[in-house]
């Protein structure tokens, strides 16, 4: 069996450690404690944090015991950007966010057995602190030329916006969440991307300082696509892993788009498959790309993580219904309003002429070629082939009172949207 840091470095998950050899025979030697932090400045989490969840879910499976902390603390500071001062959300808003995101990681760890991951907040050992006591006991441990050298910082010093003291203090505030972990519940490695790994030393250094012992940081890159442009975003926005505000078949479909230069990369990263299965996909990328066979994988197995076997198979089922291959009729219209979503629409009516709805979704260029392929049998409703250029839009064609899907030969589709 391979040493789990050989299970990370193979799936390109170690960007920075403290000291590899080291953490490996603490790997190696019994089960490490260990956590990684999520802030709640956003409602949501994204796809970008997935990446340590699911590293985090790894050393889990090796046997180490997680902890997964949600920073209702931090969360009411926020981590200091490169540019401009973030926006303080209020202690609700925080504390709201803080129980979401709460439960879009309990499905991803285990919460039972020998090492059953942790929930904490750092929001407990944090109220109860007076600034004295922060000042005098977590404070005086830190020197201000290395926290001015944190790039972040160094940045933002040089810059116009400057750095308020709130978001400088930022990484007293992380360390000392490794400390104060590190007392409650002995955890001595920490996680997270590559862009925190100034705040993790920050942890280190302050064990060191307070306790006299050492403790181990490990940093995964940050994902990024084979053309160098961000990944997880689309031309809609972040992809989040909240099922409000990215739908499953939007979820599912980011990943299906996958260039076939990324594909294999993320498979490693954000599915549990083998290396022989791995290896497989990345074949059948090489020698029969229009398949797309290693895309629907990887979109089928990250859509189960994060939203459940049932959702991604609904995504499925619905992506086959869109071009005949089953029935739109079985669609539930939350999947339905999904899959639609991103389609050309047009406005339309009981008794409208399907030619110019066509013309109108944008199917066709004018209502002379939409025509044009009634006539010649390339014009369907609903998966069923409209008869004659004078048919109209019936309210039996309507998909939950309200969707026509409409499709000009085999892969041109578009929909219509009564706004009922």
């Amino acid at each position: 069996m391979n040493h789990i840091l050989d299970e990370l470095e193979w799936r390109g998950l170690i960007a920075q450690t403290t000291d590899l050899d080291a953490l490996r025979t603490a790997l190696s030697d019994g089960t490490v404690n260990l956590y990684c932090g999520f802030d709640p400045t956003a409602p949501s989490l994204h796809i970008g944090n997935l990446v340590q969840i699911l590293t985090v879910r790894r050393l889990q499976d090796a046997c180490h015991r997680p902890f997964a902390l949600v920073g209702g603390a931090t969360g009411l500071i926020g981590d200091p950007k490169m540019a401009g001062e973030r926006t303080l959300n209020s202690p609700e808003v925080v504390a709201g966010w803080v129980t979401r995101i709460h439960d879009q990681i309990a499905p991803l760890l285990r919460f039972d057995g020998e090492n059953a991951a942790t929930m904490v907040n750092n929001l407990d050992w944090t109220a109860p602190m007076s600034a004295i006591d922060f000042l005098r006991d977590v404070g005086k441990h830190y020197r201000l030329g290395t926290m001015l050298a944190k790039d972040t910082v160094a940045r933002r010093l040089n810059s116009e916006a400057g750095i308020s003291f709130t978001e400088f203090s930022y990484q007293i505030l992380q360390g000392m969440d490794f400390l104060e972990l590190h007392r409650r519940h002995g955890i001595t490695l920490q996680t997270g991307g590559s862009d925190q790994w100034g705040n993790l030393l920050s942890g280190v250094e302050l064990i060191r300082k307070a306790e006299g012992v050492a403790a181990h940081a490990l940093t995964t890159p940050l994902i990024t696509k084979a053309d160098g442009t961000k990944f997880g975003k689309t031309e809609s926005g972040t992809v989040w892993l909240d099922p409000e505000m990215t739908t499953p078949y939007a979820f599912f479909q980011f990943w299906l788009n996958a260039d076939d230069a990324d594909v294999v990369r993320y498979l490693k990263v954000f599915t549990f498959r083998s290396r022989e299965e791995i290896a497989a996909l990345e074949a059948a990328v090489a020698e029969r790309p229009a398949a797309r066979e290693a895309q629907r994988a990887l979109a089928h197995d990250v859509t189960s993580l994060v939203h459940g076997v049932a959702a991604a198979d609904a995504v499925v089922a619905a992506s086959q219904a869109l071009f005949g291959r089953g029935s739109l009729e079985e669609l539930d219209p939350a999947t339905l309003g999904a899959a639609v979503a991103e389609l050309p629409t047009a406005s339309g009516a009981v008794g409208d002429l399907v030619v110019d709805l066509f013309a109108s979704a944008g199917l066709v260029a004018s209502k002379s070629e939409a025509r044009r392929a009634v006539k010649e049998g390339g014009a369907s409703i609903n998966n069923v082939r409209v008869a004659g250029d004078d048919a109209v839009l019936r309210s039996e064609d309507l998909l939950h009172g309200r969707w026509a899907v409409i499709r000009r030969g085999k892969r041109t589709l578009g929909v219509v949207d009564t706004g009922a």
